[in-house]
């Protein structure tokens, strides 16, 4: 059996991967953990007791996983607030927020209804670190409690899904000339809707997930005339030909509503995607370079740096460099992006795909967050969406996936190495060759981006070839 977490939490299809008993045997297993941390702040106000925040999206599954989570936290002693249906990046903040030692999301993100996931926050709102992963999985495999009530006494659950409001009020207070504070360090209290973006017209596909309540709220309490789209989950619709993997009803509505731009979110809300005026998509690349953009122009873009993948078009390393903004790469995964954010103390990075962490308001990837600084910026500006998002040429960008192959040998073969190199002294500085192994199936990974699409195209299926020909 491989590792059960994998590079953004625990995930398989409910009820056969994702059983109500692997559930419970996990929030045991982190409630243990926790508990043995308990001497280091026994001084605190609730006697040392350990707290953790439970929320989920509005998959049907996940009110069964909620409850087999919270009883396994409740049962080893931790106290559990029930925050109910929340985007995963509110998981993060009322971790910190609420002083909490473990914040517990179920959700798949993008994935579709039958799927479910469950993801760990650790105290500060940051994602569990790999060795606490690890260890949670040890004692998973440790012969379990033979019954009776923990020392402490069993935890207290209580219900806080109030503790919304909270989230919504720290977004708020992140725009510009609201006092931008910090994750750390935000009122209870709500603040009455901004002007930020009055005047602006937004259509919101909510992807029938986690944000489906809470997206459009923010934006009118912004100041926006908002309408919202895939915004009734029933438990089975999440993703399901909407959100940000299914721009195509989100630039239909725009163009149907004349509406100034559209935002786009997954299942969980931590992800991004935008359309202008006439329903062109603007993508992670583009929204990444206008923030960081904005945040130089504000002298708030610490070391005039940006994190984002490998991944990351080309157009967008021009458009850094032409405005002299570094760019420092990382793999694939928000999770590497965070980690370099964090040693090297920069304030923003992100993926194509639409994680954008703003790591001054947030701890992870947040689209709602994301969405009201982009429609802020394009408001504080005069500009319409689509001339705030020309500050990038995007290169056409061909993506091939080879499957069914040894990647090891394809990692070691002289041959592919070959095609690739002369796939690049082909396009010089016009193009770049991306060649890598899939780090969750057996396939090689082939990109390619040039000036011309079917330049990229013949080039990638060159070296597609070569390494289909190494089998």
């Amino acid at each position: 059996m491989g590792r059960l977490f994998g590079t953004d939490g625990v995930r398989g299809v409910a009820g056969e991967d994702l059983t109500s008993q692997l559930a419970m045997d996990l929030a045991t297993a982190a409630a243990g953990m926790l508990q043995e941390t308990r001497a280091a702040t026994a001084s605190r106000s609730n006697g040392g007791r350990r707290v953790a925040v439970v929320g989920r999206d509005p998959r049907a599954s996940g009110e069964f996983l909620e409850a087999a989570v919270v009883a396994g936290l409740a049962g080893a002693g931790v106290d559990v607030l029930r925050l109910g249906v929340i985007p995963t990046p509110g998981v993060a903040y009322l971790t910190a927020a609420l002083g909490a030692d473990l914040g517990v999301m179920l959700s798949a993100s993008h994935n579709p209804a039958p799927d479910n996931g469950i993801k760990l926050f650790a105290r500060g709102g940051f994602k569990l670190p790999d060795a606490a992963e690890d260890e949670i999985e040890a004692r998973m495999a440790l012969p379990g409690r033979t019954g009776g009530a923990p020392a402490g006494g069993f935890g207290r659950v209580r219900d806080a899904a109030g503790e919304r409001e909270r989230y919504l009020a720290h977004l708020l207070a992140s725009q510009p000339g609201t006092g931008e504070l910090s994750a750390a360090h935000v009122s209870s209290a709500a603040p009455q809707g901004t002007a930020t973006l009055a005047g602006l017209r937004v259509v919101v596909d909510c992807a029938h997930g986690a944000a489906s309540a809470l997206a459009p709220e923010l934006l009118r309490r912004a100041g926006a005339e908002v309408i919202a789209i895939g915004a009734e989950p029933d438990g089975e619709n999440i993703n399901a030909d909407c959100g940000s993997t299914h721009l195509e009803a989100l630039s239909a509505a725009v163009t149907k509503h004349g509406a100034d731009a559209g935002i786009a979110h997954d299942g969980d809300a931590d992800r991004c995607l935008a359309v202008d005026a006439t329903g062109e998509i603007i993508d992670g690349d583009q929204i990444l370079a206008v923030l960081a953009l904005e945040l130089k122009a504000r002298g708030l873009l610490a070391g005039d740096t940006v994190v984002a993948t490998v991944m990351s078009n080309l157009g967008f390393r021009k458009a850094m460099a032409k405005a002299g903004i570094t760019v420092v790469e990382t793999a694939v995964g928000d999770r590497y992006v965070l980690e370099a954010m964090r040693a090297g103390h920069f304030v923003i990075g992100g993926e194509q795909s639409g994680h954008i962490i703003m790591l001054g308001h947030a701890t992870t990837g947040d689209g709602m967050l994301t969405a009201l600084h982009l429609l802020a910026a394009a408001a504080r500006q005069r500009v319409a969406l689509a001339d705030l998002a020309r500050v990038m040429t995007r290169y056409p960008q061909v993506l091939v996936n080879v499957a069914g192959v040894d990647k090891e040998r394809a990692a070691r073969s002289p041959e592919l190495a070959a095609a690739a190199a002369a796939a690049q002294a082909e396009l010089g500085a016009a193009g770049r060759v991306l060649v890598r192994p899939s780090g969750t199936e057996p396939a090689v990974r082939v990109m390619v981006e040039a000036t011309d699409h079917e330049h990229a195209q013949r080039l990638a299926d060159g070296i597609a070839a070569t390494i289909r020909s190494l089998s």
